[in-house]
């Protein structure tokens, strides 16, 4: 494989504030949530409470599945409390169904089987609704976004043509499976240098490696980029356009009543606007669905 382009270490004051302040949403050492947040909390309607089913209902609680860190959609502040704007979503979600929103930190590999053997009522760990997934379980959508590179500012990375270049990546993202790994097939192909990948378990990692020149670009989905760009302190910009633009959403189990109720709160959330707040206290303004959906279907009866 072909080594990164240069080794460039952030060697200014300014360089090290910005290593230090991404190194921070690694490491849990700073507030986390952006300035001006505050929670949204709508409360029950009963309407949409009376659709969630018994087997949730029975103690109270909407129990979820939940990797950190993720940021934006899941990590945890300084406290070590687990923050982030699909869990803003999931616990509005759950105080319109009226039930007490309850995350549990798990292992990503091991959220969907604990969904389908029905120890947790959801997953929400910016899941992306795929045609694979939807054979055994619904997402309930909660925005589109696509995949999108972030470089040091200047350079001249451009996604496109990515071949001999250093890319990092959290490893099993569809920015390694879908996109930077068949990039680099392609350049070999063409009998072009492959690109060598840096997989790392964490985005905030990944993203630390391009900050710091290990890496000459960052992939990831769109808002965990801008994120890390916005964190990065002028260290990290956004270079190309997001592309392969998808669903995510919070996975139940195949056929469970569950997907209706939790489609019906959201749907609540979208008609108040406070759908909206919530992406936008976390600095997302794309993306964002006008309407409730089921595995990227509009549902019946939306209230």
């Amino acid at each position: 494989m072909a080594p990164a382009r240069g080794l460039r270490l952030a060697a200014t004051i300014s360089g090290l504030a910005a290593v230090a302040a991404l190194t921070g949403c690694v490491t849990n050492t700073e507030g986390g949530t952006p300035e001006g947040w505050e929670p949204i909390m709508p409360g029950e309607v009963p309407d949409i409470a009376a659709m969630v089913p018994e087997s949730t209902a029975v103690d109270g609680k909407l129990s979820i599945g939940t990797n950190p860190p993720f940021a934006p959609f899941e990590f945890k502040n300084s406290e070590g409390n687990l923050i982030g704007v699909e869990l803003d979503l999931g616990r509005a979600v759950a105080s319109v169904m009226g039930l007490e929103f309850d995350p549990q930190e798990m292992d990503f590999s091991m959220i969907l089987p604990a969904v389908q053997a029905g120890s947790i009522d959801a997953g929400m760990s910016g899941f992306t609704d795929t045609q694979e997934r939807r054979e055994s379980y619904d997402f309930v959508n909660f925005l589109s976004a696509g995949i999108q590179w972030a470089q040091k500012p200047g350079d001249d990375v451009d996604p496109a043509n990515p071949c001999g270049l250093t890319v990092s990546v959290q490893r099993t993202t569809v920015s390694e499976t879908d996109d930077v790994r068949p990039k680099s097939d392609a350049c070999v192909e063409r009998g072009e240098e492959p690109i060598t990948v840096l997989s790392f378990d964490t985005s905030d990692n990944a993203a630390l490696a391009a900050l710091t020149g290990r890496a000459d670009a960052f992939s990831a989905d769109s808002p965990v980029t801008a994120w890390a760009v916005e964190r990065s302190g002028g260290e990290l910009e956004l270079v190309g356009d997001m592309f392969d633009a998808a669903p995510y959403g919070f996975a139940v189990n195949k056929d469970s009543e569950l997907a209706p109720a939790m489609a019906a709160a959201m749907q609540h959330l979208i008609n108040t606007g406070e759908y909206a707040r919530i992406l936008k206290q976390w600095n997302i303004e794309s993306g964002l669905l006008e309407e409730a959906l089921i595995n990227e279907q509009p549902v019946e009866g939306n209230m």
